[in-house]
């Protein structure tokens, strides 16, 4: 009884998290709270870079809404410099890194709202 109560405990957690797909999907709606929260006193409420906190930084928070430079970035970078901060790839020391304070779904989010906000939209390599 009890190897019957585990083997269908195992078996939907992987249909939640393989199967569905949900359980793992990006939301761009998501996305653009946790944006709103984490991201827009710097990079502004539609990402340009324009937040209340920009002009105090010595360098200009990066434009969101700039496809042209956006869609050349891969899913991995945009999830290292959120999640571990602007040093770890590169950039400026003074982007934080949110992984403490996000989980990685959360951060996924945030990558497809920014993905949505680029001008020219984002289109997926291979597609």
């Amino acid at each position: 009884m009890m190897g019957k109560r585990i083997i269908r405990l195992v078996a939907s957690a992987i249909l939640c998290f393989v199967g569905g797909g949900s359980a793992w999907a990006q939301s761009a709606a998501e996305g653009k709270k946790l944006y709103a929260t984490y991201c827009s006193s710097c990079h502004g409420d539609t990402g340009k870079g324009d937040g209340p906190a920009a002009m105090s930084l010595p360098a200009k928070p990066a434009d969101h809404s700039a496809g042209k430079t956006m869609n050349q970035l891969s899913d991995k970078f945009l999830v290292d410099i959120i999640s571990k901060g602007g040093p770890a790839v590169g950039k400026s020391a003074f982007m934080p890194g949110w992984g403490g304070q996000l989980q990685e779904k959360q951060v996924r989010d945030i990558v497809a709202y920014v993905r949505s906000i680029a001008n020219p939209p984002f289109k997926e390599p291979g597609k």
